[in-house]
């Protein structure tokens, strides 16, 4: 009988699950690009953590330190995340920073479709592109590039007509038409740093406090809240140092009842015009939280990524600091991404009444609203009374198909 050869098992390679870097390859990690590179042995590629690729089997991952590592296994460099290159997300970038050049030195606003040829993709996509890469579209981008130009220009040592000129109108009508809304003021008195600018205001009482309203030609200028009336009416001098403040009339007291009743109900909105001043971020963080729903609360990374920058929360907490309509523009709804509460221009004590306050308007609050013992307890009781069933964490759904 011939005698048989037993050959030696062939080694195991340890499975990419086991490797605590697998993490990186699942979050498609795009700080762990140019650190970490894996090969998947049923498709014969090898790629970056961040390649948009289906995710793979660890079963057949192997990972590598180096590119020359994952080159040795004879497997082809991916074709959608360029293994051997620069990212995509770097080679973007550079589009990005191109067609932004353009828009700056441009006369003129460029056409979507002449930067999109510019830096060789669709318009279309680029305008995805560069909405996603810095959370405005050109077009907005363009129109806040210009406001600049208009600000800078009115600074002493230039003429009206070269300002004009110089932000690429074409015309002085289409100028005046344009600048008011860029500026929040025509652009003469934004030249003598709004000089007689006549702001109305009237001081009145809530039950969170003190309450002041302005309004300028626009439409409602600041909301503040506070203990002092005194101490509202200097905040509102140091915002506009140079306006002519004016005492309201009766007339005026009209307005102010209606903010009044605002503040107590938030529920039932603020339909008043508003004369909302910043740069176009602080415009876009503005607007997310105008779209908070009463009783909600969500993180300064939420807005972010609303907003579609979701690498700019701390400048969303700068926007927020910033805002001047309290209750009306609703930055209270929003809290670290911990879930705990930061400071508060008008006081933490109120940012909590008004959070309390809203919640009550509600059946119950999700679970991303406020951090507090009190609501949650309250929230789990209005949902006990209204048999409210919620599903179970960690509920199943269709895991993704594996490569």
């Amino acid at each position: 009988m011939p005698a048989t050869l037993n050959k030696p098992p062939k080694p195991t390679l340890p499975s990419g699950v086991d490797d605590p870097r697998w993490a990186c390859i699942v979050a498609r990690d795009k700080t762990a690009d140019g650190h970490l590179w894996y090969s998947v042995s049923t498709t014969g590629v090898y790629c970056r953590p961040s390649c948009p690729s289906r995710t793979a089997n660890p079963k057949n991952v192997e990972l590598h330190d180096t590119l020359q590592s994952a080159r040795a296994t004879g497997f082809r460099p991916c074709k959608r995340c360029n293994p051997d290159g620069p990212s995509r997300t770097a080679e973007n970038a550079i589009l990005i920073a191109k067609a932004c050049r353009i828009i700056e030195e441009s006369e003129e606003e460029p056409a979507l479709e002449k930067l999109a040829d510019a830096i060789g993709r669709s318009p279309s996509y680029f305008h995805r592109l560069f909405k996603a890469a810095t959370g405005l579209t050109p077009k907005a981008y363009a129109g806040a590039n210009r406001a600049n130009k208009i600000r800078q220009g009115l600074l002493p040592g230039q003429t009206v007509t070269e300002v004009i000129y110089a932000a690429g109108f074409n015309s002085s009508g289409r100028f005046y038409a344009n600048a008011t809304h860029m500026l929040g003021m025509t652009p003469s008195r934004y030249r003598a740093g709004g000089t007689n600018e006549e702001i109305k205001f009237a001081v009145g009482e809530t039950s969170l406090g003190a309450i002041l309203v302005a309004s300028s030609t626009k439409g409602v200028a600041s909301i503040l809240l506070g203990d002092d009336p005194d101490e509202l009416v200097r905040k509102l001098q140091d915002r506009f140092p140079k306006a002519h403040l004016m005492g309201a009339n009766r007339d005026y007291e009209a307005l102010i009842a209606r903010v009044v009743g605002f503040v107590e109900a938030p529920q039932i909105g603020l339909d008043l015009p508003l004369d909302v001043r910043g740069t176009a971020f602080q415009h876009r963080v503005w607007q997310a939280l105008q779209a908070i729903p009463v009783g909600e609360t969500v993180s300064y990374a939420e807005i972010a990524r609303r907003i579609g920058s979701p690498q700019a929360a701390r400048a969303v907490a700068g926007a927020c600091a910033a805002n001047n309509f309290a209750v009306a523009i609703p930055c209270h709804r929003v809290h670290r991404n911990d879930g705990s509460l930061s400071r508060y221009a008008w006081g933490v004590e109120r940012r909590w009444l008004l959070l309390e306050r809203e919640a009550s308007c509600q059946a119950r609050l999700p679970r991303s609203g406020l951090p507090s013992p009190q609501s949650e307890r309250q929230s789990e009781r209005q949902s006990e009374r209204k048999g409210d069933l919620r599903a179970p964490p960690g509920g199943g759904g269709r895991p993704r198909e594996q490569r």
